[in-house]
């Protein structure tokens, strides 16, 4: 059998034209997608925490995919994401975003209210560790996305994985961290998510697979009792 370095290579260089080409398989925007994306693009340099489009749809497929009721966010922004995981989890199901800050709040109901999904979000206010603390301890979440501050990744995946239903998943956003997560002599945020990569890598209880979708993003699926 052949190693992993052995294998050929068949990584497409993500040009802006391939980019633009990806993007333009997706499902066309909303009215509400596009206002929200402008919104949050006038804020400036903060805006880069937004996910981009191809994320969006592809939360939305994976909550309908695994069937989720129930999704947690930890890190909600201008609710973005939040927005794909609501119409993901359709009419009867609910997503609960955890933020430290209100800061955007109210770009992030405007959308939500105006794309008919207010009603499926619990927006939560708080440090994340002390907000998913508080939550049930029984298992009780269909999917999680994790898209906030990188040295708490580690802290919120050991609150979140116990709260798992078996199959459910976990989404970890910015896993590649621009790139600097793949050097050992990384720092920071890269470091962190590095050690936090090895981590979700190593734990028995998922089982998961790094994609280099944008920034890099692991899908982790929890085994059931039969599996370990």
């Amino acid at each position: 059998m052949t190693t992993t370095a052995e294998q050929p290579d068949k990584a497409v260089l993500l040009t802006p034209q391939v980019l633009d080409y990806v993007r333009s398989q997706l499902p066309p925007f909303t009215e509400v997608q596009r206002e929200l994306i402008d919104a949050t693009i006038a804020l400036g340099q903060v805006a880069e925490m937004q996910v981009p489009p191809e994320q969006g749809a592809l939360l939305t497929l994976l909550a309908r995919l695994t069937g989720a009721r129930v999704a947690v966010e930890v890190g909600t922004f201008t609710g973005y994401s939040t927005l794909a995981l609501a119409e993901g989890v359709g009419p009867a199901g609910r997503v609960i975003t955890c933020d430290v800050t209100d800061r955007w709040a109210g770009i992030a109901t405007a959308a939500w209210t105006r794309a008919g999904v207010a009603e499926r979000v619990e927006p939560l206010l708080g440090p994340a560790a002390e907000t998913l603390r508080g939550l049930p301890e029984e298992p009780f979440i269909d999917l999680a996305f994790l898209d906030a501050d990188k040295v708490g990744y580690l802290t919120y995946w050991e609150e979140l994985v116990p709260r798992l239903r078996p199959n459910g998943l976990i989404v970890a956003d910015n896993v590649l961290y621009a790139g600097e997560a793949a050097s050992p002599d990384a720092e920071g945020n890269a470091r962190a998510i590095r050690e936090f990569n090895e981590h979700v890598r190593n734990d028995d209880r998922v089982e998961s697979v790094l994609l280099t979708v944008a920034d890099g993003l692991s899908l982790a699926r929890k085994k059931g009792l039969g599996e370990r």
